[in-house]
């Protein structure tokens, strides 16, 4: 088969792309995220209610052009599992039925499409029932690498490790994350902070850390907010804020 040939065969079978548009500001999107929304015939987004707004949907609001079919996927954020799963079933039913009909679609994720992402569990469906289904992952800009440039944070360097992980639910918790971590060398990316803040901010100064503590609240938008830690007040914080904490520097360094 010609080279040629073989490009328009490749151009011709349909596809389902999970695109990761990153945490917020437009000019993060990779080169691949922007052409995926471009090719595509589909581009479907989660909301968290009916006539909701999607984040993912406004941050690459510029490359969605008026010719483009837009599809919002209900995808309630609520702590009971049977809704959550019924959703991520009938989007993935949708989907793969939009693919058999020779749509091209572009499904919209914040951040990356493979940490903390609506997109893995449409991918796990898909992948189970639907494994005839083309399915491409562009990966997105993390909220975390984002908020470690924005405040000219090295996330972790030399022999260092790396946990991100959703903030810890009660203080024994984060007590014991914060000792196998200052043991272990690990620099800590906490997510998801909301109303947990009140509680940590005392945790973090019992132990000294305020001052070795980055927080950043809604990471690439125009309202971002990067600072240490210890000029925050604790009160409740926006479901999209984060902490990062290093309790030590590698000696080699010093």
């Amino acid at each position: 088969m010609a080279i040629s040939d073989l490009q328009r065969s490749q151009h011709q079978s349909h596809s389902l792309t999970l695109v990761g548009v990153g945490p917020g500001d437009p000019s993060l999107m990779t080169l691949a995220a922007v052409e995926a929304i471009q090719n595509a015939t589909v581009v479907a987004y989660p909301v968290t209610k009916d006539g909701g707004e999607s984040i993912a949907a406004t941050i690459a609001s510029r490359w969605i052009d008026d010719e483009k079919k837009r599809l919002p996927l209900l995808f309630p954020m609520i702590p009971e599992a049977k809704p959550r799963k019924e959703a991520w079933k009938k989007a993935s039913d949708i989907l793969a039925g939009l693919v058999k009909q020779g749509e091209e679609i572009a499904f919209l994720c914040e951040g990356d499409v493979s940490l903390f992402a609506t997109a893995s569990y449409v991918l796990l469906y898909l992948k189970r029932n639907y494994p005839e289904c083309s399915i491409n992952l562009i990966p997105g800009v993390t909220a975390v690498g984002a908020a470690a440039a924005a405040a000219a944070w090295p996330l972790s360097m030399q022999r260092e490790q790396l946990l991100v992980v959703p903030a810890p639910e009660t203080s024994d918790e984060l007590d014991l994350i914060l000792e196998e971590a200052a043991i272990a060398g690990r620099v800590l990316a906490l997510l998801k902070l909301g109303k947990r803040w009140i509680w940590i901010r005392s945790v973090l100064e019992k132990k000294g850390l305020l001052e070795k503590t980055v927080f950043a609240q809604r990471v690439g938008f125009p309202d971002q907010k990067i600072m240490e830690a210890r000029f925050l007040p604790a009160t409740a914080k926006p479901y999209f804020s984060l902490l990062l904490i290093r309790q030590g520097w590698p000696e080699v360094l010093f």
